[in-house]
């Protein structure tokens, strides 16, 4: 098989070593990929790091047309990529599509973003001591970006600090999973083909172990991580003076309230606690139905998730396929025979693949109630009302986005005043993403937000200009 060539500073290159990919649901090998040397990784710093203030000064159309070209190439070769990604990740290729038409979207939308980057103006007269003046305040990248890529969304999340690093003429250095390294290749490939200068990219599929080094590293400024909550709060404690933006996860909830529809609750519920394998930040772990609504909603859900079709990646009909590695599908297995809950359906693991679970009568403070389950499984409880739906919600160290299934207008205010999440998205499961709308969590699901113009924003700050002596 080939050797895939990683990229130094817009450059292909190989190393001394390499390392296999494997699919997941069969562990055949899919690729091979070289990984860089120490020498190389310094290389892609130093010239990241040289280039910045090149990069903070691009004009706007070479920024936007580099990433208008890659968005077109993403869709000119989508199903290649889709492909790509299923033989990495092991997703089923109709949820690989979806990623790779989300990916063409990001960077249709950090172009659009780049060609509205504008700075303001304020006159500064309106106090006396101000005449005369007048303030102009534009957006600074912070520096070189470090982007840190999960295994999960290998082309999508890698898309979400690539391309608004971009936009802001901010360098950037990703290291991808190492379980998911081609997708990030590949994009650096379609990042080669624009006019970009030497250093404003690389793509660096070092082993975990070695990135210790390249947070460390003052010459990356900003490090954006997508992963686990230890992994994040770890990165974020050891380098307190960075600007350090992190993904990191939840325990998604979904409330189903009685005015609810409650076939379409089921129906969502179910496709969207499994459709990543449930390897999804967003994917719906605990539902709290409302009085009467759960025993409506439960059987409704069982049968939903009873239908959904599971098994080979590559056949399109799929729509649950493995997890990442085989022990991770163990780990889930672990967690529901410690959860105390009773199985209404599932609860089976064949290698990598764990069957789609619905459960009941889990106990409180086990892994599966507290912790990121990360896999196809969900809980199902009854609440009294709506306030304690919301308080059963809020009882959890995570935060990222809640879904409540209501006609309510009221309900729905409600949500969003009293939900201690990052994002409320009513009649629908908390697995909803537009990639252009603010993204992020608050308590221990991370701190900044994604979405394109959110992220161009949080990778700069505010720099100010005041002109004086103006006849204004």
């Amino acid at each position: 098989m080939d050797v895939t060539p990683f990229w130094v500073a817009g450059k292909a290159a190989v190393g001394d070593e390499q390392m296999r990919v494997t699919h997941p649901y069969d562990g055949r090998e899919v690729g091979v990929v070289s990984v860089p040397t120490e020498a190389q990784v310094e290389e892609a710093l130093a010239k990241a790091h040289a280039v910045r203030r090149e990069a903070a000064g691009l004009p706007l159309h070479v920024r936007a047309e580099a990433l208008a070209h890659v968005s077109r190439r993403l869709e000119e070769r989508k199903e290649e990529i889709a492909r790509l990604i299923t033989g990495e990740n092991g997703k089923p290729l109709q949820w690989a599509r979806a990623e790779v038409g989300r990916a063409v979207s990001v960077f249709r939308f950090a172009a659009e973003e780049t060609r509205r980057w504008n700075g303001q103006v304020q006159r500064l007269d309106t106090d006396p001591g101000g005449v005369g003046r007048m303030a102009y305040t534009s957006r600074m990248p912070y520096g070189a970006v470090l982007a840190i890529t999960p295994f999960n969304f290998p082309l999508n999340l890698t898309a979400h600090k690539v391309a608004p690093a971009i936009a802001v003429g901010a360098p950037v250095v990703v290291k991808p999973a190492p379980a998911t390294p081609l997708s990030a290749l590949l994009l650096g490939e379609l990042l080669a083909e624009t006019a970009l200068p030497e250093g404003m990219f690389s793509v660096l599929p070092v082993p975990n172990e070695r990135a210790a080094a390249l947070v460390q590293d003052e010459r990356l400024p900003v490090i954006s991580f997508t992963g686990s909550g230890p992994v994040g709060w770890s990165i974020k404690d050891s380098a307190p003076r960075k600007h350090v933006v992190l993904e990191l996860g939840g325990n998604a909830a979904a409330v189903v309230c009685p005015d609810a529809d409650l076939d379409w609750a089921a129906q969502r519920v179910a496709l969207f606690s499994n459709y990543q394998a449930g390897q999804s930040c967003i994917a719906v772990q605990r539902v709290y139905a409302v009085g009467d609504a759960y025993d409506e909603l439960l059987p409704r859900l069982v049968s939903a998730v009873e239908n959904l079709v599971t098994g080979d990646p590559w056949d399109d009909a799929t729509q649950v396929g493995p997890m990442i590695s085989e022990d991770a599908a163990k780990r889930v297995e672990r967690w529901v025979a410690e959860s105390g809950g009773k199985v209404l359906t599932g609860g089976v693991r064949d290698g990598a693949t764990y069957a789609p679970t619905v459960l009941t009568g889990v106990a409180e403070g086990s892994d599966v109630s507290c912790e990121e389950v990360f896999g196809p499984v969900l809980f199902v409880e009854r609440a009294a009302d709506v306030d304690e739906a919301f308080a059963k919600v809020n009882d959890s160290r995570y935060g990222l986005q809640a879904g409540v299934f209501t006609r309510g207008l009221d309900t729905a205010f409600k949500a969003q005043r009293d939900l201690e999440v990052g994002g409320v998205i009513i009649g629908d499961v908390p697995s909803y993403r537009a990639d252009q709308m603010p993204y992020g969590g608050v308590k221990d699901s991370g701190v900044g937000r994604e979405g394109v113009a959110s992220t161009m924003a949080d990778l700069t700050y505010e720099k100010v200009m005041v002109l004086t002596g103006l006849p204004l």
